[in-house]
């Protein structure tokens, strides 16, 4: 069965200034939607309106047609990546997906990197790979959708290509609305992509339409 989250009608304004004003995304299981725009444009507050932690003046968050006012206290429902590290650093590795009552084992499987460093504390780690271990948790956690921001920062060019290889092949068992600067990565991996520019959302399909809307310049090579 393919599950739904969608968001229409949300207005967002702080004090006089307009921030969203003319919003829809949807988002389905099985697919991943990708959210651009440049900063300043809205896309930690509309993450923040879809997990109920930021009240916009007329908002519609539904889940397979049903309103959900605090979908971020419903973590069967949505779970949510931050842009900042939030897992404690004093935590060893093991520990923390223990907590998450993910395996170890399957973890290590996937991402070899961390044989042997099931007892290392996460702040003896790299940037990257604390960022992978949250990535890995959110991901793997049950829930019907994901929201990941910025989840490819901190990561180096190889561990980003084994996150997206990550990504694609979970999006089986959930939906994930993704933002990230990194707009090329973003698109490799995202079967729909909503550009968040003046308030608004605009559906695109190619980067020939990012340029069109102004949010990236390709140029013509002599």
């Amino acid at each position: 069965m393919i599950h739904t989250l969608e968001a229409d009608g949300i207005e967002l304004n702080f004090g006089s200034r307009r921030i969203l004003s003319d919003i829809f995304i949807k988002c389905e299981t099985g697919k991943i939607t990708g959210l651009l725009g440049r900063n300043g444009q809205g896309k930690s507050c509309l993450m923040n309106i879809l997990l109920g932690n930021l009240q916009a003046g007329s908002n519609s968050v539904r889940f397979d047609g049903q309103g959900i006012m605090k979908a971020g206290k419903r973590p069967d429902l949505l779970l949510y990546l931050p842009q900042f590290n939030f897992i404690p650093k004093s935590l060893k590795v093991k520990r923390v997906l223990d907590d998450f009552q993910l395996n170890y084992t399957d973890f290590e499987n996937r991402f070899p990197e961390f044989k042997g460093r099931r007892d290392v504390k996460v702040n003896s780690l790299s940037g990257g790979q604390w960022r992978t271990v949250e990535i890995y948790i959110i991901v793997k956690s049950p829930s019907l959708f994901a929201m990941l921001d910025e989840p490819f920062t901190h990561l180096n060019p190889i561990q980003i290509e084994k996150i997206k290889e990550f990504l694609i092949e979970e999006k089986a068992n959930k939906g994930f609305l993704i933002t990230d600067h990194m707009y090329s990565h973003l698109l490799d991996v995202s079967d729909n992509v909503y550009l968040l520019k003046d308030g608004k959302t605009h559906l695109t399909k190619t980067i020939a339409d990012l340029e069109h809307l102004g949010y990236v310049y390709i140029g013509v090579s002599d």
